[in-house]
């Protein structure tokens, strides 16, 4: 009983790094309507940018902040001057999809080519210990996970509440339909990627600190459940993403602890299947954000 308390425990703080890239990626791809597999590559290209920052004695808090900007930048320049031209051209969605594992490799060996293959880690404390209900967690855990539920709640409040959300929204459902109703699209998306860019900063670091240690393509296996997280919920659904993270990450440990670690990535596909064999279309149905 102990052992499953305690995955539990680690399945939360999965859950809570996993909720913050998925719910980026969704946006992003909602918005944009790429499938952009380069986004794991960016998060580590974000980790390895708080990692230099964190290295001259600065915080890891800070670096995150850091990383958080970068992310925004480098998600814009991708969608700018990569994605935009295919997607003019009339480049297919599936043609498009090769073209971001493409820039997934080319970020990922010009990481190597730069740092090396040796794995990397923050100079951090972890923090006191709490025990929670029998959940043992340190204070950098909480800390991620006390940031993942502020973030979502952010999301929540930017689509729901302001302007931006709503013409963020509004391009999603039917681009050409929100530019005739005189939506500046254009600005909407650039915005969205800036945004959804530094998500994906804030996920890198996050997922840097609770692994560790980290190279240039430890994110690989992590968007397996990144994918699985978006599809679980429906793709474009950021509240869908919410609630896949959160299942796959608890899965995910749980199996670690009770079949073997090796098999963890296995079982978020299994849930996938079995949820898609029920719902093709993912718990919320993939559509438009919100």
């Amino acid at each position: 009983m102990s052992l499953f308390i305690a995955s539990i425990g680690f399945g939360i703080v999965t859950a809570s790094v996993l909720a913050i890239a998925s719910v980026g990626f969704t946006v992003q791809f909602g918005v944009t309507d790429v499938l952009n597999l380069a986004y794991a590559s960016v998060m580590i290209a974000c980790a390895y940018i708080a990692y230099l920052v964190n290295q001259t004695g600065q915080s890891v808090w800070l670096a995150m902040v850091v990383a958080a900007i970068a992310g925004g930048v480098i998600s814009l320049v991708i969608n700018k001057y990569i994605y935009a031209p295919f997607q003019r051209r009339g480049t297919s969605p599936t043609a498009v999809v090769i073209v971001s594992l493409g820039v997934l490799l080319i970020i990922e060996f010009t990481i190597q080519a730069m740092e090396g293959a040796a794995n990397v880690s923050y100079t951090m404390s972890q923090g006191a210990t709490y025990t929670l209900g029998g959940l043992t967690l340190t204070g950098v855990q909480l800390v991620i996970i006390g940031l993942s539920l502020a973030f979502m709640v952010g999301l929540h409040l930017l689509l729901r509440y302001t302007r931006f959300g709503k013409a963020m929204r509004a391009t999603a459902a039917d681009r050409t339909l929100a530019r005739n109703c005189g939506i500046r699209t254009d600005r909407v998306i650039t915005l969205a990627c800036l945004i959804t860019g530094a998500l994906c900063g804030v996920a890198g670091t996050v997922f840097a600190i609770n692994s560790g240690s980290f190279g240039a393509t430890s994110a690989d296996l992590f968007l397996v459940l990144i994918l699985a997280a978006v599809f679980l919920g429906g793709p474009g659904q950021p509240y869908g993403a919410m609630l896949g993270a959160l299942v796959i990450g608890v899965a995910t440990e749980v199996s670690a602890v009770f079949i073997t670690s090796d098999y963890k990535y296995v079982s978020a596909f299994v849930i996938l299947l079995v949820i898609l064999a029920v719902r093709p279309r993912g718990i919320f149905n993939a559509g438009t954000i919100g």
